[in-house]
């Protein structure tokens, strides 16, 4: 569910930054494709057939992409205007949290994975395990990964933001895509803030 951030957190400014570096630094990186009727008198080409967008928020300091922010489109005053928003149930763990780093197996069907091997591997694995929070939300490094039958085990450390043990916990549990295994689950300083001053 996405929407405004609730307003007990006081000023947009509250969440309306990296979640990481807490940087107010973003943009939105927009991917559209879409396919358009052409109207055969005119020429124009309006009314899309099949449209895709996809919207990334990203810091511009730490170049992280922000899962705790959406961009959403209205109409007003006959115009369509664009806004970024909190996403609910993620904003707040993620902007007020710290940083949890659990070292964790997670065991999926192997249809569940791409490809194990090649440049594409710890992506594919990560996805396997964790789904999109395992390539956009979560820090993950796959240590190694195990065949078993029709099965593969998956060891990884995540980096994960929660504002308890319990709720990186809970996270973890929520995301993962077939069983896990935490083997340990620590919580860790918060990387220093960014300043717009720093040259990268």
């Amino acid at each position: 569910m996405e929407g405004s951030a609730p307003d007990s957190v006081g000023t947009q400014s509250s969440w309306l930054r990296c979640y990481r570096c807490w940087s107010q630094n973003l943009e939105v990186q927009l991917h559209y494709e879409g396919i358009l009727k052409v109207d055969p008198e005119t020429g124009e080409a309006v009314d899309p057939v099949e449209e895709v967008q996809e919207a990334v928020v990203q810091c511009l300091d730490c170049l992280h992409d922000q899962p705790h922010l959406s961009l959403a489109f209205y109409e007003e005053n006959g115009r369509r205007v664009s806004k970024i928003e909190a996403v609910e149930d993620r904003w707040e763990r993620m902007v007020t949290g710290s940083p949890f780093v659990a070292s964790c197996t997670v065991t999926v069907e192997a249809d569940q994975v791409e490809s194990c091997s090649g440049p594409e591997a710890a992506d594919s694995l990560a996805f396997a395990a964790f789904g999109d929070h395992g390539t956009r939300e979560f820090f993950t490094h796959v240590r190694f990964h195990k065949h078993e039958e029709d099965q593969i085990v998956v060891h990884m450390l995540v980096e994960l933001y929660a504002r308890s043990v319990e709720e990186a916990s809970q996270v973890l549990e929520a995301a993962a895509r077939g069983t896990l295994t935490i083997t340990s689950l620590a919580e860790e300083d918060r990387p220093p803030a960014s300043s717009t001053d720093e040259a990268h």
